[in-house]
């Protein structure tokens, strides 16, 4: 049986709402790039470098996680102890993480979200930059080793994992440890994943506007066999003009700052959201 919590500051819910009435009201949309045949955006074909990943991409198809293996004792105890949206009937009774301002952490933040991302390429790092928690990941391509035993002990956990990454031919093959098990790994299915696990991305750029992913998920601490993903995650590249606010250009400049700040919740999420849920439409504590 799940236990049950109440969070104290369920803030995204409201974050997720006001994203989605400013993209109705085409205040913060950004449109997706027109494309023509295969690798081709409008009607010019562009060239481009296999192994440059720098832009603005928005994950289109294989958005969240294949259903999981069976869990080990401890995964399931975890496991159960969350409770979703939909298990709980709303998002006010839900303890989901983010809604009391904590990061969505990795794979979430990556792979269960249509945000749009910036790659940054610096020297012997990979920089990712999200609009969603104004936040960034990085991955070293500088040869250094994963860290595993006491090394990863040391280094401790982290939202967003500590990620190694190297070329295979054209494919960038990224390893990343190190994982907050507080974390969800998803929003639907609330899967944990432990400190231990392993999480492999082969990321390949399959045309100019095109960035396909392939994850593979290892956790012997939480499941009993590997995590392989059969969907392939497919990332369309952003015109660049969409970045654009009075000469603002890229992604943390101009646009929405997309911060879950928990100064803002008496007036966004509590009056909109947490009350009417708990209390009835127009309702409030105090009633």
């Amino acid at each position: 049986m799940r236990v049950r919590f109440v969070p104290f500051a369920p803030l995204l819910a409201s974050m997720l709402f006001i994203a989605f009435m400013t993209s109705v009201s085409g205040t913060a949309a950004v449109p997706l790039p027109e494309r023509g045949p295969a690798g081709e955006a409008g009607s010019a074909r562009q060239d481009f470098d296999p192994r440059d990943l720098s832009g603005i991409w928005r994950l289109t198809q294989g958005r969240g996680v294949e259903p999981a293996p069976p869990m080990t004792p401890e995964g399931a105890l975890l496991h159960g102890a969350r409770l979703t949206d939909r298990e709980a009937g709303s998002p006010a009774l839900s303890n989901d993480p983010i809604y009391a301002c904590n990061p969505q952490g990795f794979p979430r933040l990556v792979y269960d979200e249509n945000e749009p991302v910036e790659f940054l390429q610096v020297g012997d790092r990979i920089l990712q930059l999200f609009q969603w928690e104004r936040t960034l990941r990085e991955v070293w391509l500088d040869g250094r080793d994963l860290p595993t035993g006491e090394n990863l002990d040391d280094l401790g956990p982290a939202w967003y994992g500590h990620s190694v990454g190297e070329w295979e031919g054209d494919t960038l093959v990224v390893n990343t440890v190190g994982l907050d098990e507080r974390a969800w790994a998803d929003q639907s299915r609330a899967y944990p994943l432990s400190l231990h696990a392993r999480v492999e991305e082969r990321i390949k750029r399959i045309d100019a506007d095109t960035i396909e992913v392939r994850l593979t998920i290892d956790d012997p601490t939480f499941y009993t066999a590997p995590w392989t993903e059969i969907r392939p995650k497919t990332f369309t590249r952003e015109p660049p003009e969409s970045y654009n606010y009075s000469g603002w250009k890229g992604l943390f400049s101009g646009i929405t700052e997309a911060i879950c700040a928990p100064m803002n919740e008496v007036d966004s999420f509590n009056l909109t959201v947490r009350d009417p849920a708990l209390f009835g439409s127009g309702a409030s504590p105090d009633q």
